[in-house]
This record gives C-alpha cells, sequence and structure tokens, in this order.
C-alpha cells in the first residue's frame, strides 16, 4: 500500500503520520444534524472556537446543506454566511481552513479570504471548479457524489460501486494533475451517504483500504449519518456519537488519514487509545 505522508494545503503542510481531524463547522439553516444553530456569526465563531480548543487539525467551513433532498441557496446567501468567518478565523488561528462548497466563485473568494483546502462534494464537476483549485496553491477535497443533493438518495445504483467511485475519484486528480496541481495538494473522498444505500455506505468502509493505495489523502466523513442510525436504531442523529466515532476509528485502521466529525474532543480521545495501544511499549 502506498499511504500519501502529507497533505500540501496552501501554506500549510499537514503530516498524516498521525489522523487528522477536520471539525464541521455548518452555517446553514438545514443541515441534518445542527441546522440553524450556528447561522448567525457569534454562534459560529463561538463554535469554531469550540472545535480548534477541543483539538481539531482542520475547520471546515459549510454555507450550503448537502443532506439528502437539499435545496441550494443562491451563490450571494453562500457567500454571506461564508466568507466573513473564514476572513476572521484564518487570521486569528494557526490552522487550515477548509471550506465546504461546490460553487466557483465561493471557492476563488474563500481562498481569497484565507481559505486553505476546498472540500468541493460535486468532485469539481461544475464549470470553472477545477481552473480555481489550479490557479491557486490550496488544498482540495475531491469528493464522490452519485446525482445531486437534490437526487442523490432517490435510486443510488451500481454495477462495481468500489471500481466506479475510484474511477471517478483518480479520474478527477487527473485532471487536476493535468493542470499543474500537484498530487499532494489532492485528497480523495468516497462519499459515505451521498448517492449510497446503507449497505453501499458500510462496503465503502469495509474497503476503505482500497481508496487509501493510490497514495492520495484520503478522507471519510460519516458523522452522525443516518446509515449509522439504521445500523443502531438511533433515528435523532445527536445519538450517534458512539456510532459515528466508531467508524472513524475503523475507517483510520483501515489507513483513512483525514476524518471529518462534528465531535472532535471525543474523536480525539478514541485517537489517542489507538496510538497508545499501538505504541504503549515506547510510552511505557
Amino acid at each position: 500500500m502506498i499511504k500519501a505522508t502529507q497533505w500540501k494545503c496552501g501554506s500549510f503542510t499537514l503530516d498524516l503520520s498521525e489522523p487528522k481531524i477536520m471539525g464541521i463547522l455548518n452555517v446553514t439553516r438545514d443541515s441534518f444534524s445542527d441546522g440553524g444553530k450556528f447561522l448567525q456569526k457569534n454562534a459560529a465563531l463561538e463554535h469554531a472556537e469550540k472545535l480548534i480548543r477541543e483539538g481539531a487539525d482542520i475547520l471546515d467551513i459549510g454555507g450550503q446543506s448537502t443532506r439528502p433532498g437539499a435545496d441550494e441557496v443562491s451563490v450571494q446567501e453562500e457567500l454571506d454566511r461564508v466568507i466573513p468567518l473564514v476572513h476572521q478565523l484564518s487570521r486569528k488561528w494557526n490552522i487550515p481552513i477548509s471550506v465546504d462548497t461546490f460553487e466557483p466563485i465561493v471557492m476563488a473568494e474563500a481562498i481569497k479570504a484565507g481559505a486553505s483546502i476546498i472540500n468541493d462534494v460535486y468532485g469539481l464537476r461544475k464549470e470553472g471548479a477545477a481552473e480555481v483549485i489550479s490557479n491557486s496553491n490550496c488544498g482540495v477535497c475531491i469528493m464522490h457524489m452519485q446525482g445531486t443533493p437534490k437526487t442523490m438518495q432517490l435510486n443510488p445504483c451500481y454495477s462495481n460501486l468500489i471500481g466506479e467511485i475510484v474511477t471517478f475519484l483518480i479520474d478527477q486528480a487527473a485532471l487536476l494533475e493535468g493542470a499543474g496541481v500537484k498530487k499532494n495538494r489532492i485528497c480523495l473522498d468516497p462519499g459515505f451517504g451521498f448517492g449510497k444505500t446503507v449497505a453501499q455506505n458500510f462496503e465503502i468502509l469495509n474497503k476503505a483500504e482500497q481508496f487509501v493505495e493510490f497514495g492520495y489523502p484520503v478522507l471519510y466523513g460519516m458523522s452522525r449519518k443516518s446509515s449509522l442510525g439504521i445500523v443502531t436504531g438511533k433515528s435523532d442523529a445527536k445519538d450517534r456519537l458512539i456510532a459515528s466515532v466508531t467508524a472513524h476509528l475503523i475507517a483510520v485502521q483501515k489507513g483513512v488519514q483525514i476524518v471529518r466529525v462534528h465531535d472532535v474532543a471525543e474523536t480525539k480521545d478514541a485517537l489517542k487509545i489507538v496510538k497508545f495501544t499501538e505504541n504503549y511499549e515506547d510510552l511505557a
């Protein structure tokens, strides 16, 4: 297995010898877990600082919900929600700020404001998105999604789940590399919960090492998702903490280097136990 050793994100170089935690900050009205809670700027800043103090290595800011069935908001509304936070947080805290967006205009403005990572659930399928990335020095996360947030869960269908996801991700990465983007700037995300059935999501988790072996950083984002709730019988997203931490630990043990989570402190503690178990003789 050829594992990536670093993720280059603007002025930051993340050492991937240990897994990194990406903390989620949704400044939306309708995200499935915390929609509306951090829409006001002061609440968003307070939560961002909480995530950072708990140990987030990256902060991921999203101004548009991508939950199943979500409607798109205007580009201007997304800009108004996200850009002031990026500007303020990138100047106060010395960690990479990621922006979760598929709109090229938002990508470009976020990078100008200080974002170091673009996290694109459309996987650079929108016209102009790849160009924005290639004209910058930011890191990028390419995610696989079948369809759009509005349609992705209507009837997810694959003839070869892992093969089709790998093909899409590697093709999109090659597109960027052909435009001059170095491989160590590109992260791959198979898109747990984005156009997949419950069984397909768990196949992605079970076969995580098949995404890691290409030598790109790999990110998994399973936090509080409905597939975890279906398996555990937890209908309320806030009750899926243990399931979320467990799923991310499985991913890390299969080689995944970045996990995107709501519950930073709990995930951090779990990763400490894994590390200590692997290195207890050195630490005794």
